[in-house]
């Protein structure tokens, strides 16, 4: 047969190929293609953000329905990526298959380490970079529905310094820490404006229990609840932070508790490990032969379960109770610049003799005074306790409560209203 390859050829050939096309275009189309990857991601606009640090988040793909969330801070020198591709990666792998959130804070200063030594920085919402690292706490709590009470922290030499700062200001937030070759919180303070405290990281800085267990408990004057678990971690030859500092962290963490300073149990999980408990909330790990730089194989998984991290809890979506006919909460702002005020009326049609209001507010908001209640924690989901004065609410009575805060644009009212653990009615 010939074929002829005229123009009207060479048209009927195009046309063919151009069909052809279209239908490779159009099969391609219905081939299933490869899901999105779980992978950290950079979070701007958090909120109050001070000393100008970064926020990157890891939210597994199966994300659990109430998820714990880990703060995990890096070292000096380090970066969210640093950590969460190398020393900190085992983290990673249990949160693909425990379903919990990772944030991870980044310094930007030069040396990129965080600050633990200013006044600004051993205070509670004082202004430093564990203010910004709080900013993110309340950010990611509201956003991917965490878990209050399963909010968790670890780090990395400075990040381990951090690590025992958090821990110190808001022990009302954190519920466990694991430090790795870190110091006592407050041990780095200076008052010449430097970052390094060359005494704490020689470990001669010497304190007694009472002394550092008073350190901390200033970072939050008036706190009288419970600290978090704390698990230590330390290399008999770290010549950077050096060993005394374990026993230093040690004794803080064991006043924080009130439990004796002599061990309750010790073992060697590993040859070379000696691990002491001390009660139930705090335990060390030292490593012997080992420098600043501790082999991380093997031992994150020993964090993970002090952590409380290993469990898995459903990644079924869970269905919001209706609020009860029971509780009413009204909520009124009034706004300016960069702060407010907001009133928040609480009404119920059975009587209360003593309540607790929980609700959340908007990122980037913090309470700095209240009145008719007491707050904690500033930001984030916030509890409200009665004062003694107004604990009770007779049959369809009111109780009006407010607050002083800080914005950083939003200054939208509260909302997530539950007394006494019961959803209320926002009117």
């Amino acid at each position: 047969m010939n074929i002829r390859c005229g123009r009207d050829g060479f048209t009927v050939v195009a046309f063919i190929a151009g069909v052809l096309l279209l239908i490779a275009a159009v099969a391609l189309a219905f081939v299933p293609q490869p899901a999105q990857a779980a992978s950290l991601t950079r979070v701007t606009n958090f909120g109050t953000n001070p000393t100008n640090l970064n926020m990157y988040v890891y939210v597994p793909d199966r994300v659990a329905a109430r998820p714990a969330m880990l703060v995990m801070v890096h070292y000096c020198t380090g970066s969210a990526g640093a950590v969460h591709n190398g020393n900190g990666r085992d983290y990673v792998t249990a949160a693909d298959r425990h379903g919990y959130v990772i944030v991870y804070p980044e310094a930007t200063r030069d040396g990129h380490c965080f600050d633990v030594s200013t006044a600004n920085a051993l205070r509670r919402n004082g202004g430093s970079d564990s203010t910004g690292i709080m900013s993110m706490v309340s950010y990611a709590r509201q956003r991917y529905n965490v878990d209050p009470a399963r909010i968790v922290v670890a780090g990395f030499s400075s990040g381990a310094m951090m690590t025992n700062v958090l821990a110190a200001e808001y022990p009302d937030v954190f519920s466990a820490g694991s430090a790795f070759s870190g110091v006592p919180a407050g041990c780095f303070a200076t008052t010449n404006g430097s970052l390094w405290n060359s005494q704490c990281s020689g470990g001669n800085l010497l304190k007694s229990p009472q002394q550092w267990g008073d350190q901390a408990r200033a970072m939050y004057p008036g706190y009288t609840g419970r600290y978090p678990r704390m698990q230590l971690w330390h290399g008999t030859t770290d010549t950077t932070l050096a060993y005394p500092n374990f026993g230093e962290e040690l004794d803080q963490w064991t006043n924080l508790h009130a439990v004796s300073r002599t061990p309750s149990s010790t073992d060697q999980p590993k040859p070379n490990w000696t691990r002491t408990r001390y009660g139930t909330g705090v335990e060390g790990i030292s490593i012997q032969g080992v420098g600043h730089d501790l082999p991380m194989s093997g031992m994150l998984a020993y964090s993970i379960a002090f952590l409380g991290l290993d469990s898995n809890p459903p990644t079924t979506t869970t269905t919001t109770p209706p609020p009860s006919d029971s509780c009413k909460v009204s909520a009124s702002v009034n706004a300016w610049n960069t702060g407010l005020t907001e009133t928040i009326t609480i009404t119920s049609t059975t009587a209360v003799n003593g309540w607790q209001l929980r609700f959340t507010l908007p990122g980037g908001q913090t309470i700095t005074s209240g009145w008719s209640a007491t707050y904690s924690p500033g930001s984030g989901q916030v509890t409200a306790r009665n004062a003694d004065y107004n604990a009770q609410i007779p049959p369809n009575g009111s109780v009006s409560i407010g607050f002083q805060a800080t914005h950083t644009g939003d200054s939208a009212p509260a909302g997530e209203f539950t007394l006494n653990d019961v959803r209320c009615a926002v009117s």
